[in-house]
């Protein structure tokens, strides 16, 4: 099949050409699969989330979701994959507790590409051994959008699954592959999805292993998750959001003062680090003005309840210089 957009194809901007396009994958998937089964690997994100719904809705049971729990996810992430699937969609979904091995394998890694390696190839071995213990899978479903393809020429590679083995002969199935991010959203808000799955911030493929800046230590990276979940739940109430908004633990720490029994006590700890920004095509972005009550809550959470932060930064810095991520 081609992996240009055909000319005469419609914008998706409505849930009526969401519904249509739904109907016309459906018999598509049918008729590629016939009886067969199908793997994919469910990440969450938005692109795996819509491509499993919408097989779920043609073959059933004959599809095979596998989400991988690497330990780098954000807070709830691997519950709410959980409780939308299985527990709502009654998806045949394989759970994989990964969190040891990874973080086993990351263990004293400060090189951020080094990090990426590790966590890529990891994915790819779990995924394989997970694929191996299957019986009868035909076929690979992959959450491949169009950008993908004019970027990459076809491979989705953030879900690391271009990589399995040669013996594992599995076709191809990329439903959404001519679709954008939006019209993605369109899609899965037609398909029943939650929004906080359908609008979904952008996220690393490597997930808090980029955001935990430097050697991760689990200490840090709880933190850093709980810190993280205070951010995105404050800027969330404003009445508009930025892009995408994050936070990050440098590998430093700094000195604080506790009181214990009304004494005043030094200690080291680390900064969170508060990051928003607003971008079209994230070659470029702004720092939106994030009301400083705001702020302020957002610091007085990250204190008071999160173990081992003594100071809440504001990266004011826009791209470039600066990329968005930290790592």
């Amino acid at each position: 099949m081609s992996n240009v957009r055909p000319e005469s194809m419609e914008r998706i901007t409505t849930p009526a050409l969401a519904e249509a396009f739904i109907a016309e994958q459906i018999d598509a998937i049918r008729a590629q699969v016939g009886s067969g089964k199908v793997l994919l690997a469910l990440s969450g994100g938005v692109d795996s989330s819509v491509v499993a719904a919408l097989l779920i809705r043609a073959i059933g049971q004959n599809l095979v979701c596998v989400h991988v729990n690497h330990g780098l996810l954000r807070k709830g992430e691997p519950e709410q994959v959980i409780r939308v699937f299985r527990d709502e969609l009654g998806a045949n979904l394989v759970y994989v507790d990964a969190v040891d091995r990874f973080l086993d394998k990351l263990a004293g890694v400060s090189d951020p590409e080094q990090k990426r390696k590790i966590i890529g190839a990891e994915f790819i071995r779990v995924f394989e051994e997970e694929a191996r213990k299957q019986e009868g899978i035909g076929f690979l479903a992959q959450g491949t959008i169009y950008p993908d393809i004019l970027e990459s020429v076809g491979v989705k590679a953030h879900h690391n699954v271009g990589g399995l083995p040669e013996d594992l002969k599995f076709e191809l199935v990329e439903p959404v592959k001519f679709l954008y991010k939006d019209e993605v959203r369109v899609v899965g808000k037609a398909l029943g999805l939650p929004d906080a799955m359908v609008y979904r911030q952008p996220f690393p493929g490597p997930g808090l292993g980029v955001r935990c800046v430097g050697a991760i230590t689990r200490d840090r990276l709880e933190a850093l998750r709980e810190a993280d979940a205070i951010v995105r739940e404050e800027i969330g109430k404003l009445p508009e959001t930025p892009w995408q908004y994050f936070c990050a633990i440098p590998d430093f720490q700094s000195t604080g003062i506790r009181y214990v029994d009304g004494q005043g006590q030094r200690y080291m700890g680390w900064a969170v680090v508060v990051r928003a920004v607003n971008t079209v095509d994230a070659v470029t972005a702004t720092v939106p003005e994030i009301p400083f009550p705001v702020l302020c809550t957002i610091r007085d959470r990250i204190i008071a309840s999160v173990p081992g932060v003594n100071r809440v930064l504001w990266d004011v810095s826009e791209k470039p210089v600066a990329t968005i991520e930290w790592e």
